[in-house]
């Protein structure tokens, strides 16, 4: 039976943390979700992971939409959501909706955008036409020249309080969800206490309602150089299975991340 938006939201009302990992392909999507995995992010992440690229920028529209279903053919249970790769959403409401459409149509059940109060217009849009959206806040990948690098965001109190009116503003114009990448521990908590929607943190701390990692590097598979927040669930495992449902356990029991993968 598959996972719903609705099913999460129980969840989130219950306070069982959310698992979740990002999939590109079918083979990973019945193994993730068999192991426990709630959510399945097709993230542009692939253009690292998979593509070998420096960064998400090159990732097309139709690359997602591939990617987007060979993982809904490979899986039965999980929420699928799609992101929305760089270009597609910072145009128009319109024309967003046109690109979230094709996602959404490839077998995604949600599709996550990057921005903050900038980016509420166009969730506005999106949810009132029956598009879910999970919007991503903090560090944000696709405006990474613009940061300056991968840097943890929302440190001292003036940017500390930008992230938090963004979480409000996205959360006012009808997301369904919120992403929090690369903040300090004690804000993203703040956060997760200040909306009524699941939080699911990257680099955030345990305080959210759930954690999402890049698939590869939680097996320790990719060769780049891995963040503070990424734990290697190989270690110790005997397989991938294995590997997933430890992840599943510890993010559930909120005992993944501790201290050491925290900002």
């Amino acid at each position: 039976m598959r996972t719903t938006l609705t099913t999460l939201r129980e969840m989130y009302g219950k306070g069982e943390r959310i698992a979740v990992l990002t999939c590109y392909d079918a083979s990973f999507a019945g193994v993730l979700e068999e192991a426990g995995v709630d959510m399945l992010l097709v993230g542009d992440s692939l253009g690292m992971v998979l593509q070998g690229h420096d960064t998400t920028l090159p990732v097309t529209l139709e690359q997602m939409v591939y990617h987007t279903a060979c993982v809904a053919r490979g899986s039965q249970r999980a929420v699928i959501v799609a992101d929305m790769p760089f270009g597609t959403s910072q145009v128009s409401p319109e024309q967003t909706f046109e690109h979230a459409a094709r996602l959404m149509a490839a077998g995604a059940q949600l599709v996550k955008l990057e921005g903050g109060a900038v980016m509420a217009q166009t969730i506005s849009f999106l949810a009132q036409r029956g598009i879910p959206v999970f919007a991503h806040i903090g560090l944000t990948p696709q405006s990474v020249h613009q940061m300056g690098g991968y840097r943890v965001q929302g440190k001292g109190k003036t940017a500390a309080e930008q992230v938090l009116q963004d979480a409000l503003a996205v959360e006012r114009a009808g997301a369904s969800m919120l992403l929090l990448e690369g903040l300090p521990a004690a804000l993203a908590e703040k956060i997760t206490g200040s909306v009524s929607i699941p939080t699911i943190g990257i680099g955030a701390g345990p305080g959210c309602s759930g954690q999402v990692l890049v698939v590869y590097d939680m097996l320790g598979i990719y060769p780049g150089k891995k963040p503070r927040f990424v734990k290697d669930f190989m270690q110790g495992a005997g397989s991938i299975a294995e590997a997933v449902a430890g992840y599943v356990r510890e993010v559930k029991a909120g005992t993944f991340p501790d201290a050491a993968h925290s900002f």
